[in-house]
């Protein structure tokens, strides 16, 4: 008798183990794990368009486990496939798992490499839902024939050509001692997460008929004129002799960063570049040091940000803002302090010249603020022949009297609800022949030539009859 109790025993104890492995775990607790939580597919589609990889789902539990939907977001039209255990389609339920078990989820992508109309990069999601929880694997394909760049590092002298795109995914430095040389015409598209890091130096051979464009690479509509879609440009401490010319850059979070080289040699020479709708600042500067020319910086959140000193020099620039609907104008298109954080002074020498500096569409009653915390000794900053806005007096002695203050400029087209900021000069423009007569800038944005010997036009445009 006392061993049928014990095989009872003995039965019932196997009973409650093999119900534990058996039962399906309810609880929101549960966990699962994929083998990748991003798949990337690298290959650059130039003569087949599909590529195919796996994920697997694992079942972390004691228990089984059931995943009551696996589901690609994109659904039909997505150009990504799935097929999980075998089995394709789009939405797929309540999947078992055994304990500590696994599924696989086949995952392919099909894309035209001639269909310029896709974004750069293409992406979509598998959600994968059990117990109340969700998560997500991504997915990231190349949508288009580019040179993609993953996490570079620049270590050499370099050229980039024109003949296909650059697409910077992660990020891009150039080392100490390199120099990245851009060819006319090259556009340079950056992922969200991917900054430009030059701690060397740069060279733009941007021209009137080619310029070089750095732009996020959101191109589908409702992105591609996002700001903040991108980094920006960042000029590290030991970066030196940068020249740009022709550029443009656009939709970043920060246009150019730039901190160190406070010497009388510029550390970075910008003619004829376009900064514009960057979502907090155009050009960033913290003791450096810049040379502008024919630039255009304009619809950012602040335009110009200049601060711990440094040697500026703006020579027929225009500083515009107004209101978007993505960007508020509630800064000064112009900040200038020679403090830095905690409040310490350093040298400063700056020189705006022949410039437009504008604003409207916001809160903000003076367009241009400066700061002074040194003595006069060190602090020379001029605004020469400048239209500007503000309302109160407190920077005013720093203009000339060859200055416009608070006179319309009277662009050549401006209408924020269609999206159209042209800021060449209207014929009716109080900017135009109202620089000085010793201008040696022989040009304008465009690459048009601009009077010699008389007075030229005020901003980076020639006015064209």
């Amino acid at each position: 008798m006392k061993y049928v109790f014990y095989f009872l025993i003995v039965v019932v104890v196997g009973s409650i183990a093999s119900c534990k492995k058996t039962s399906v775990i309810t609880s929101p607790d549960a966990s699962i794990a994929f083998s990748e939580d991003t798949l990337h597919f690298d290959t650059v589609f130039t003569t087949t368009g599909s590529v195919t990889q796996l994920v697997k789902i694992f079942n972390q539990n004691e228990q089984r486990l059931r995943l009551s939907t696996v589901s690609l977001m994109g659904g039909e039209t997505s150009p990504f496939k799935i097929n999980v255990d075998g089995v394709p389609g789009t939405n797929f339920s309540n999947i078992e798992l055994e304990a500590n078990d696994s599924i696989y989820v086949f995952v392919t992508v099909t894309i035209n490499p001639a269909a310029s109309n896709l974004p750069f990069i293409v992406q979509d999601s598998i959600s994968v839902q059990y117990n109340g929880n969700q998560q997500f694997i991504q997915l990231e394909a190349f949508g288009q024939n580019a040179n993609f760049l993953r996490g570079v590092r620049v270590t050499q002298d370099t050229m980039w050509r024109s003949d296909l795109p650059f697409v910077i995914l992660d990020s891009i430095s150039v080392d100490v001692g390199a120099t990245l040389n851009i060819d006319s015409g090259c556009r340079i598209y950056a992922h969200a997460n991917a900054p430009f890091l030059v701690n060397g130096s740069l060279k733009v051979f941007g021209d009137s008929t080619a310029r070089v464009l750095f732009a996020g690479d959101r191109l589908d509509p409702g992105y591609r004129e996002l700001p903040g879609s991108w980094p920006g440009i960042f000029f590290t401490p030991s970066s030196t002799d940068n020249v740009l010319n022709y550029v443009t850059i656009r939709n970043a979070y920060q246009g150019i960063i730039t901190g160190g080289g406070a010497g009388t040699a510029p550390k970075i020479t910008l003619n004829q570049c376009i900064i514009d709708n960057i979502y907090d600042a155009g050009i960033l500067s913290f003791a450096s040091s810049i040379k502008a020319t024919n630039c255009q910086i304009s619809n950012c959140g602040t335009n110009v940000y200049i601060s711990s000193g440094g040697n500026y020099s703006f020579d027929h620039c225009t500083v515009a803002t107004y209101g978007s609907f993505f960007i508020q104008h509630k800064n000064p298109v112009v900040f200038i302090t020679d403090e830095n954080e905690l409040g310490v002074p350093s040298p400063l020498t700056l020189n705006f010249n022949n410039s437009i500096l504008w604003g409207e569409g916001g809160t903000v009653d003076d367009e241009v603020v400066v700061r002074q915390k040194g003595n006069g000794a060190d602090f020379n900053v001029n605004f020469t022949s400048v239209l500007f806005k503000n309302k109160s007096a407190t920077a005013d002695a720093f203009f000339d009297n060859n200055s416009l203050k608070n006179e319309p400029p009277q662009f050549a087209e401006i209408d924020g609800s269609k999206e159209v900021y042209d800021f060449r000069l209207s014929n009716i423009s109080p900017a135009i022949d109202a620089a000085n007569t010793n201008t040696t800038t022989t040009i304008d944005l465009d690459g048009k030539p601009r009077p010699v010997g008389s007075a030229a036009d005020l901003g980076c445009y020639e006015y064209q009859p």
